[in-house]
C-alpha cells in the first residue's frame, strides 16, 4: 500500500532539527520520503491507495515502551498498595501460575490496545508463554521485541536459544528477541552463567531487573559481596552490552560498570513510585553520557500503559531531587520516548522518521486546550499532552488506532469480554 500523509507538521527527530511542515509518503512498510511537498511536486501527483490530510496536526516517530508485561493487564488494580517482594510473592506469581496461553493471547491484545491510544509503536515485552503473546501482537500488526524472563520458576537455556533463533527469523519483522532474564534475586548463579555463554556465542546484549528497591541491592550485597550489578558483571553478563530495567539504587561503583559497558538504563517512574521503590538517578546518568530510555512496566504495577504520564514524571522527579529546575529539559525526555527507546530495543530502523526506516508513526491533535498556544509543541507533548492528543497511530504502514477507532483483527467488545473472563477466572 502507497500513503501520502500531507498537509503536515513533521518532527523527524533527528539531531538538531526542528518541525516543519511537509509530507510523509510510505510505501509498504517503510517510509521513503519526508520533506516540503514543493521538493517534489511530480512524484506528489503519483496515484496512491491512501491519502491523509492531517490538517496541520504534527506527525513524528510513534514511542517506544522500552519495558513492559502486556499481558499482567488482567492484575490491574488487583495487587496494589504492598512492597514489591509481597507484591510479587504473594499476589503475582500466584496468579500468573493459573495463566493459560488463550489468557495471555486476549491480555496481551487488551495492552496493545492501550499501547496504541498512547502513541506506542513498539514495546520490549518481558512475558511468559511467548508464542501466544507473539500470535496477539501479529494478528494486531503491533511491533514487539521479546526480552527473554528466564528464572528459578521457569524456563530452561534450551528454549532461549530457541527462542532465540524463533523470533529473531520472523518473516513479518514485526517480532524480534533479546537475551535477558528475570533478576538477580529469581535466577541461580548456574542458570545466569547459562545466559553469559548463549550471549558470548551470539555476541548478544543481555538485559534484567535490577536494583529496583533497597532490598533487593542489600540481599544481593550480603549472598555475593557485591551490588546486583557488580555481581552480574562478574558473571561476564554484559561483554555485548544490554540494560538494566529500573536502575534505582546504585552504587558509585555502579555507574562506572554501566558506562564501561555501554548499558542502557530503562526507567519507569510510575511504578517505581506506586510500589515505593525509590526515584532513579536519571540526571547522573545523563550527565555521565548513559543512554535512558523509558518504560511503563507492567499494568499490575502502574497500571495505566501511558507514555505521557512516564514522560513527565521523569522530568518532574528529577527536577525535585536534584533541587534544579533545568534538570532533564523537555527535549531530553522526549529523545529518550522515541529515540532511545528504539535503540535500547534494537530497531535502529524504527528511531526517526526518515527515508528507508519503518513507518512507524503517531499524529498529535494539535488542536486540543491542552497544547495551545503553540509556542513550543516538543515541550507541550512532555509537560501538558496527554492521550487525548494521540489522533493516530501508525506501525509498519498500516493505520491502527485513528479518531478514537481501532482497526484490528479483533473488536474491542471482543478484546474487554476475553480479558474479563481470564480475569474472573484466576482472580475470582
Amino acid at each position: 500500500m502507497k500513503t501520502r500523509i500531507y498537509n503536515a507538521r513533521i518532527l523527524t527527530m533527528e539531531e538538531k532539527k526542528g518541525i516543519f511542515e511537509g509530507e510523509v509518503w510510505i510505501d509498504g512498510d517503510t517510509v521513503t520520503y519526508v520533506g516540503k511537498a514543493e521538493e517534489n511536486v511530480e512524484q506528489s501527483r503519483n496515484s496512491w491507495d491512501q491519502q491523509i490530510d492531517a490538517q496541520k496536526n504534527l506527525i513524528m516517530p510513534g514511542f517506544k515502551d522500552a519495558h513492559t508485561h502486556s499481558a499482567m493487564t488482567f492484575l490491574r488494580s488487583h495487587a496494589d498498595d504492598m512492597k514489591l517482594d509481597e507484591w510479587l510473592n504473594t499476589r503475582v506469581f500466584p496468579a500468573e501460575a493459573k495463566l493459560t496461553p488463550d489468557d495471555v493471547y486476549w491480555l496481551t491484545k487488551l495492552a496493545v490496545m492501550e499501547y496504541l491510544t498512547s502513541g506506542i509503536t513498539s514495546i520490549f515485552d518481558m512475558y511468559m508463554k511467548r508464542p501466544a503473546g507473539a500470535q496477539a501482537v501479529k494478528d494486531c500488526g503491533f511491533r514487539n521485541v521479546f526480552c527473554e524472563s528466564i528464572n528459578n520458576f521457569g524456563g530452561t537455556l534450551e528454549e532461549v536459544e530457541e527462542d532465540y533463533h524463533t523470533y529473531n527469523t520472523d518473516p513479518d519483522r514485526l517480532i524480534t528477541y533479546q537475551l535477558g532474564f528475570h533478576a538477580e534475586y529469581t535466577t541461580s548463579r548456574e542458570m545466569m552463567e547459562g545466559i553469559t555463554r548463549l550471549a558470548e556465542k551470539y555476541h548478544a546484549p543481555v538485559y534484567v531487573h535490577c536494583s529496583e528497591t533497597k532490598k533487593e541491592v542489600e540481599d544481593c550485597r550480603a549472598r555475593t559481596g557485591m551490588s546486583p550489578v557488580a555481581y552480574m558483571d562478574s558473571l561476564g553478563l554484559f561483554q555485548f552490552g544490554g540494560g538494566l530495567f529500573h536502575g534505582v539504587h546504585m552504587d558509585d561503583s555502579d555507574f562506572d560498570i554501566i558506562k564501561k559497558r555501554g548499558l542502557y538504563v530503562v526507567t519507569n517512574p510510575a511504578s517505581n513510585l506506586k510500589l515505593a521503590s525509590g526515584i532513579a538517578p536519571i540526571k547522573r546518568y545523563l550527565d555521565m553520557g548513559i543512554p535512558v530510555a523509558i518504560g511503563t512496566d507492567g499494568a499490575a504495577s502502574n497500571n495505566c500503559l501511558d507514555m505521557f504520564r512516564e514522560m513527565f514524571l521523569v522530568t518532574g522527579l528529577q527536577k525535585v531531587v536534584c533541587d534544579d529546575p533545568e534538570a532533564v529539559p523537555a527535549m531530553d525526555v522526549l529523545k529518550m520516548a522515541v529515540v532511545t527507546g528504539a535503540h535500547a530495543m534494537g530497531l535502529s530502523d524504527c528511531d526517526t522518521l526518515q527515508a528507508g526506516k519503518k513507518a512507524d508513526l503517531i499524529m498529535i491533535d494539535l488542536n486540543q486546550p491542552n497544547m495551545q498556544p503553540l509556542q513550543n509543541i516538543e515541550k507541550n507533548i512532555v509537560y501538558s499532552g496527554s492521550k487525548q492528543n494521540v489522533k493516530m497511530t501508525m506501525v509498519g504502514g498500516n493505520v491502527l488506532y485513528r479518531d478514537g477507532n481501532f482497526y484490528l483483527d479483533s473488536t474491542p467488545e471482543e478484546i474487554y469480554r476475553k480479558s474479563n473472563e481470564s480475569a474472573r477466572r484466576i482472580l475470582g
